[in-house]
């Protein structure tokens, strides 16, 4: 059996990650730095976990009002021969301009995928012929200022819990 290796910060997601934006600007975790992120792995053709999560997500920064630009919403494909950078910007500037698309090769997806522990697996649709959906764990992904995981949110963490929590992130000693 073997023992599970934890990034240094001693949490069990690296989050580090080298991808191409939506602009088609390559990024790494380090571009980032200076920026709280809200980081949310799915894919463009998702028909209900993405876009319940995206509009979530995008009301918790509302909320919070001028002090969201503190954050950077990274929206993360499982999907890379599908989203294309210019696919993820139509997707995200259509509904979610708050967030950023990341894309990449099948091996820079893979690896991301694996720092930030996502399930993502591709298989055939079942109502839509010769056609693939990506079922993939639900998980809203909070890091520190330095790129650190500072915190998680489930599919079931109401958005009141997510704005205060997030908020707190912003106050040193704050809840999370």
């Amino acid at each position: 059996m073997s023992a599970v290796v934890r990034p240094a910060s001693g949490s069990m997601v690296g989050a580090r990650f080298s991808l191409t934006d939506h602009n088609g600007t390559p990024v790494t975790n380090e571009s980032y730095r200076g920026r709280f992120l809200v980081v949310f792995f799915g894919f463009t053709h998702c028909r209900v976990v993405c876009p319940r999560a995206l509009t979530t997500l995008s009301a918790v920064l509302d909320e919070l009002g001028s002090r969201a630009d503190q954050f950077q919403g990274l929206y993360v494909t499982v999907d890379p021969d599908r989203d294309t950078p210019a696919t993820m910007k139509a997707f995200l500037e259509a509904s979610y301009p708050r967030f950023t698309g990341l894309t990449g090769t099948a091996d820079q997806i893979a690896a991301a995928k694996k720092e930030f522990r996502v399930f993502a697996r591709r298989v055939a649709d079942p109502e839509e012929r010769d056609e693939y959906v990506v079922p993939h764990s639900a998980i809203t992904y909070v890091l520190d200022r330095s790129g650190s995981f500072l915190t998680h949110f489930t599919e079931s963490t109401g958005a009141a819990e997510m704005v205060r929590r997030l908020d707190g992130a912003l106050t040193a000693g704050g809840p999370l």
